[in-house]
């Protein structure tokens, strides 16, 4: 895909501040056997900074790179799902990694269980693993930091973000507006090529078992009710041409006609991005290549999976209650507390809601839609999380529901993005105040009339009403 800015990684100028370390001690130890990369949310060989900063590691010190993946038998309300799109990804990564002569092992179990005993069994000299700005993630990385022998240094890449979450900015931004500049002003410094990940030199002492994947399939303790999708195939490849047919079918299109839920103008490629099996950046850089011709829907593409994504980002690392009303401005919690008594037009259960069970056949064809498809068009998620504002007893238990039903089907779910899309549709964060209203107060309102003047909601209802019962 496009030039590459250098042969390898060896003889290409890493930008440092990519990299944070997590341990007290930064000198490699002497009699180090290898580098391991503990590959965690960037589940990809090429284009990810932190497979290229162990790999340059490994090869400075004429070492055998090795990389582990710690499979967690349940992680939040991931079902079979989300684990099958994951572990097919990862199959991918095996294979590529096995031809580039980098041993790849998936390790059963908490990464504070698994990892500190490979690490001292294979004589690790060196430790660096990927960034997510979501608590149990980052829990995980203080475990393993916790445990690691205090002579093996362990850094962390935000292989996720073009830059890196915590250059952009040293705290929570308010809204787009005010992180904005803050990004373009940085995305020529890391807005560039990938060297490639090359065939490695220095081979390990014992090749990889080969991964029982059976074996890791059935270790999962999730819920298997929730199938898996059709229009999606997981991994690297499928993903990179989900990306070509975004730039030849729909990019054109995407200026004008992305909130209409209707036409194909998405990319669809959160997916890819949430497993991190296609870089945002390596999106960013292909996209960018039609700017001349396509200058509104290039722009807009990078305002979403630029600013706004990394927004999100940002809120969840600076903010710890990005997953609750306490994680909203004080404005919305005060409006949302003054209404929290109005009378509800409807009341809905949680199993009523996710069952697509409510007087409302547009709402009930988008959480239909998702059940289905694992993803919801954009726009519609907004309606869809505003209604379970006015339908359910209080701001606490629709953003409690919103949360659970995203993460439970959505494929790109437990997510920054999706945290933030609830609350920004609930609690109004990095939006401001708008007219007040029953229930809603000063939240930004939609509603069915609306949707109605926006596209033609009848045909999104026949197609995805609840008659249509999908093979």
């Amino acid at each position: 895909m496009g030039c590459t800015a250098a042969p390898s990684v060896r003889e290409f100028k890493f930008n440092k501040k990519r990299v944070r370390l997590v341990s007290r001690g930064s000198e490699l130890k002497d009699d180090a056997k290898c580098i391991l990369y503990w590959m965690c949310r960037d589940q990809r060989v090429q284009d990810n900074w932190a497979f290229l900063y162990a790999q340059r590691l490994a090869l400075k010190q004429e070492l055998p790179l090795h990389v582990c993946f710690c499979l967690v038998p349940k992680f939040l309300d991931a079902t079979i799902r989300h684990y099958r799109f994951m572990l097919r990804g990862l199959q991918e990564v095996a294979k590529e990694c096995a031809e580039l002569n980098i041993p790849f092992h998936v390790l059963l179990g908490y990464a504070k269980d698994v990892l500190p005993a490979f690490v001292l069994r294979h004589g690790v000299g060196g430790l660096v693993t990927d960034f997510c700005p979501l608590r149990v993630p980052q829990q995980w990385v203080e475990d393993v930091r916790e445990r690691l022998p205090e002579d093996v240094p362990f850094a962390q890449v935000d292989a996720h973000n073009i830059v890196p979450c915590w250059v952009t900015s040293p705290k929570q931004e308010y809204s787009a507006w005010t992180i904005r500049n803050k990004i373009h002003s940085q995305l020529p410094e890391f807005l560039t090529e990938f060297p490639p990940v090359i065939q490695h030199p220095y081979p390990p002492s014992t090749p990889a078992e080969p991964v029982a994947w059976e074996a890791c399939d059935s270790s999962l303790q999730v819920d298997r009710s929730v199938k898996e999708v059709a229009w999606a195939t997981p991994g690297t490849a499928a993903g990179l041409a989900v990306l070509q047919s975004f730039i030849a079918e729909r990019l054109q299109s995407f200026g004008s006609h992305r909130n209409d839920p209707n036409k194909a103008a998405l990319s669809n490629l959160s997916p890819w991005f949430h497993f991190g099996q296609v870089s945002t950046q390596r999106a960013i850089l292909e996209v960018r290549k039609h700017h001349r011709k396509y200058k509104e829907s290039v722009d807009i593409f990078v305002e979403e999976a630029v600013v706004r994504r990394e927004l999100a980002e940002n809120f969840c690392y600076y903010n710890k209650n990005y997953d609750s009303v306490q994680g909203a401005y004080s404005w919305a919690q005060t409006t949302l507390q003054l209404h929290a008594k109005d009378k509800r037009p409807f009341l809905y259960k949680l199993k009523e809601l996710e069952q697509a069970n409510t007087h409302d056949p547009l709402w009930n064809a988008a959480q239909l839609q998702m059940v289905r498809e694992g993803k919801m068009h954009g726009f519609l998620r907004m309606y869809w999380a505003k209604k379970i504002l006015e339908w359910t007893r209080s701001p606490e238990e629709a953003l409690q529901f919103a949360i659970y039903l995203n993460d439970r089907y959505e494929l790109d779910g437990r997510d920054p993005n999706g945290y933030v899309g609830c609350l920004w549709s609930i609690c109004g964060i990095h939006d401001h105040g708008w007219t007040e209203r029953a229930v809603f107060g000063k939240i930004r309102y939609m509603n069915y009339a609306g949707c109605k003047r926006k596209f033609d909601v009848g045909q999104f209802e026949r197609r995805y009403g609840p008659h249509k019962r999908h093979k």
